[in-house]
């Protein structure tokens, strides 16, 4: 069964468009970006996924706050099922999932955060970082669980922290590797080389540091 990829955003949409742009450079292991839905109404991400000739909607979330509620997925479920999604990546999407769509999309959805996790889940990780005095910080992408930012594992890059960096400049040279391996996490699971037990995810055939 082919991947159909459906992307929920907040935001600008950078990740977003690294996982549209690879699909058309053949590099999504033949997945195909089905459908963008955004919690935002003047969300950035939703113009550039058309201008790029993706579906993108709007979801008017009935939730005021982060943790949706059980509608609000229930609406995002129709509209995923409506157009034969059968993964889903968050890419800057700023709510909390926490009703269907677990249960629905169990080993079926991805995220990817700006530290390397378990070090400095949440917001503000550029920052939270640099004040702890880490050396290295990086990326990971992961399966979504119920616990935020705690799943398992798919993949990882180390970013070095400089003497004078600020969360900013940091932020900047760490997206440049989510750009990188968001791309690489989504082709794996199109070609069907994830497999994962317990709290490990493994690659079918291995893989070099130069991809990982």
């Amino acid at each position: 069964m082919s991947t159909r990829v459906g992307i929920l955003v907040s935001g600008r949409g950078s990740n977003m468009v690294s996982l549209i742009e690879a699909e058309k450079a053949g590099k999504l292991g033949g997945a195909e970006v089905a459908l963008v839905i955004s919690d935002v109404g003047d969300a950035l991400a939703l113009e550039k996924a058309r201008e790029r000739g993706v579906e993108a909607i709007h979801i008017q979330m009935e939730a005021e706050k982060a943790r949706l509620t059980e509608n609000d997925e229930e609406r995002m479920i129709a509209e995923l099922d409506e157009r034969g999604v059968n993964l889903v990546c968050l890419a800057g999407f700023m709510r909390v999932l926490c009703h269907r769509m677990l249960p629905g999309y169990t080993g079926k959805m991805m995220n990817i955060h700006p530290s390397l996790l378990p070090s400095f889940p949440g917001l503000e990780v550029q920052r939270k970082a640099l004040e702890y005095g880490v050396r290295y910080s990086g990326c990971t992408v992961h399966f979504v669980t119920e616990d935020v930012d705690c799943g398992p594992i798919i993949i990882q890059a180390v970013v070095p922290i400089l003497q004078d960096d600020t969360p900013d400049e940091l932020s900047a040279r760490i997206l440049k590797q989510e750009h990188r391996i968001y791309p690489q996490a989504v082709a794996w699971y199109a070609q069907g080389k994830l497999r994962v037990e317990g709290r490990r995810v493994f690659v079918e055939g291995g893989y070099s540091w130069e991809e990982g």
